[in-house]
């Protein structure tokens, strides 16, 4: 019998004043049997990053298809693919065709650092691509926020967010690799 996924409830409320952009969301979060707490803490501190109306979770692990988050246009165009981890070169490369902007985040540093050494000069050509890293203490940090229902706060602003709930605040600075 397969593993099914474990479902958490998070009230967001966004205020990002880098792209003035105030707004509180409702989302349901399915954690794949084969991901962390760290990881689906992550995808939520990402969509906080890159809040819209329209942007999405998806099936993420459990599809090759699609990417963890993304924006789709009314006309079926992805315009933002968003992925988490160290996708392969193939991966990468298809994303970019496909959408109009693609964002890695990396989160687990020694490995991301070999990583990208691997792979950042096979990338150079794709103007569409952004990779950001994220710091381990974050996922450590954003997974003690965790519970089946949760209300959260992200405040953004040059760059950095803070990200929490009424009692603890991790800081988070994004470092830009490309």
């Amino acid at each position: 019998m397969a593993i099914k996924a474990t479902v958490y409830k998070a009230d967001l409320q966004i205020s990002d004043m880098d792209r003035h952009y105030y707004q509180n969301h409702s989302l349901t979060l399915a954690q794949h049997p084969s991901e962390t707490l760290e990881r689906m803490m992550i995808r939520l501190l990402v969509f906080t990053l890159h809040a819209h109306e329209d942007l999405a979770l998806t099936r993420g692990l459990s599809s090759d298809e699609e990417p963890d988050i993304w924006l789709k246009l009314p006309t079926g165009e992805i315009d933002i693919w968003i992925d988490l981890g160290q996708p392969d070169e193939k991966r990468i490369k298809k994303a970019c065709g496909r959408a109009r902007e693609v964002f890695i985040y990396t989160y687990t540093q020694r490995s991301a650092e070999v990583w990208w050494q691997q792979i950042n000069t096979k990338l150079t050509r794709f103007d569409n691509l952004h990779v950001i890293a994220l710091s381990d203490e974050v996922g450590t940090s954003l997974a003690q926020l965790v519970q089946r229902t949760m209300t959260l706060q992200c405040s953004i602003q040059d760059g950095e967010a803070w990200f929490g709930d009424e009692e603890n605040s991790v800081h988070v600075v994004p470092t830009i690799l490309k």
